[in-house]
């Protein structure tokens, strides 16, 4: 009988989290004829005790109450106090010269009041010249003279015609003599000897012996849901064919055949002296002149008016002068703290009066009896390893029969997991079953992977 297999038979491979890790390609060391599934296999726990605190360690308070006893006593009705009065400010009045506009400075062409002002440029240059803008007296002025470049002459000695050389050639000398040379030089003139063959069969190998990976096609097939898929690795045998071709039987070889040279004797002119070139200087043609040359460059300068001027030195047009404009001020009349504001103190006595009162003969007292902890051991699980997926042995098309199926279900049924009727058929109450014992014992789930079948006590 034919074995059906519904699209929910990976349901076997139900998605759970685990932990990402790098998983091969291909399983890893495998072996011809069988198969494999990417399966995952689940985190592993530990039992350890834990003790753990129930109850935190504390104290028991017990209060005794306080003592008291019935006194009389002067008590202050009203304490003493003082009273503020306040003591008004007094005012005068006074006279002030406040400035309405400050004093100002300024750079203009001359000292006249509406005088143009100087341009930033020309101030620049005559900082740069010396003129002291920061610290200059208000009315001072300072022009720009110029002195122009001077020249002085010189003699010097030039070459009119610089030294050079004349060549002569002396021809050269020759005599007739005899002399034999050779027309057409010696040669070989190689003679192809063709090769023989003959016709021979072979075996050849058109492809090596080889093992490849190929999807299951069984109930191991990844479907819907799975977390891996079904590798088989199968033995392809090598591939041979039988040729005929041809080979050399005596190879192509070649004959030399040697020809001798052709010579003549001609009458040829042969050097007796070679042709030479002989150098004449011409020497060098000097003269003496004169010419004018820059002794001194051209200058600006700035001077004080009032002071001197060196001789040689032209106005150039440019003056600079410094005009004060006087502060603008103003007289007026303002009232003026004279005597601030202040206060009095006037002393109030305090008032008594005598009456009974209690008063405390011994305190209260806290008495405090400690309580220690209490703890509990408890049975818990920690995490050994996290779940990962990795390539497990599964059964392959060969194996995965009816007999297998049928052992799989007596097996999980006598464990109590209910895996439906014992008919060999891989069911969805079987594959529940599967998935729900692989749980419980830790086992890899995603396949029926033989780690399972030696945990059912299934042999194939």
């Amino acid at each position: 009988m034919k074995l059906k297999y519904s699209s929910l038979l990976m349901g076997l491979l139900l998605p759970i989290s685990y932990v990402s890790a790098e998983v091969s390609l291909i399983p890893p060391d495998a072996k011809a004829g069988e198969c494999y599934a990417k399966v995952v296999i689940p985190a592993k726990y530990k039992s350890v005790d834990e003790r753990v605190l129930v109850q935190e360690a504390s104290e028991k308070i017990t209060i005794t109450p306080a003592k008291y006893e019935w006194v009389e006593e002067k008590v202050e009705i009203t304490p003493a106090s003082k009273k503020l009065v306040t003591v008004p400010a007094t005012y005068k009045k006074v006279s002030e010269t406040i400035e309405v506009k400050p004093a100002t400075r300024s750079w203009h062409t001359s000292l006249k009041r509406h005088s143009a002002p100087v341009s930033k440029e020309i101030l620049v240059a005559a900082k740069l010249k010396g003129v002291d803008l920061e610290n200059a007296t208000p009315g001072s002025c300072y022009k720009e003279y110029f002195s122009p470049e001077k020249y002085k002459t010189v003699t010097e000695e030039i070459i009119v015609q610089k030294e050079t050389t004349k060549q002569k050639i002396v021809p050269a000398v020759y005599e007739t003599v005899e002399k034999t040379i050779e027309i057409k030089p010696a040669s070989k003139k190689t003679i192809t000897v063709p090769a023989t063959y003959e016709f021979k069969t072979e075996k050849v190998l058109v492809e090596k012996e080889k093992t490849v990976w190929k999807k299951g096609a069984n109930p191991a097939t990844k479907l819907d849901g799975a977390t891996g898929e079904i590798m088989c690795l199968v033995k392809v045998p090598a591939v041979y064919k039988t040729i005929k071709k041809k080979v050399v039987k005596t190879p192509a070889t070649t004959k030399v055949i040697e020809i001798p040279a052709v010579t003549k004797t001609i009458k040829v002119k042969k050097l007796v002296t070679p042709a030479k070139v002989e150098t004449i200087t011409i020497p060098e043609v000097k003269k003496t002149i004169e010419k004018k040359v820059l002794d001194t460059q051209s200058d600006f300068t700035w001077v004080k008016v009032g002071d001197s001027v060196e001789k040689g030195l032209n106005y150039t047009g440019h003056r600079v002068c410094l005009l004060e404009s006087p502060a603008l001020t103003k007289k007026i009349t303002k009232t003026v703290l004279e005597t601030p504001a202040s206060t009095k103190e006037i002393e109030i006595p305090a008032k008594y009066q005598t009456m009974k009162v209690k008063k405390l003969v011994e305190e209260a007292k806290e008495i405090k009896t400690p309580i220690e902890a209490v703890y509990k051991v408890v049975a818990k699980k920690e995490k050994v390893s996290d779940a990962h997926q990795s390539w497990e042995r599964i059964l392959c098309q060969t194996n995965m029969n009816k007999d297998v199926i049928l052992k799989i279900q007596k097996a999980l049924n006598a464990k109590e997991y209910k895996a439906g009727k014992e008919d060999g058929v891989l069911g969805r109450d079987t594959r529940v079953a599967l998935d729900k014992y692989q749980r419980d014992n830790s086992l890899a789930t995603g396949g029926i992977t033989y780690e399972t079948l030696n945990s059912l006590n299934i042999e194939l």
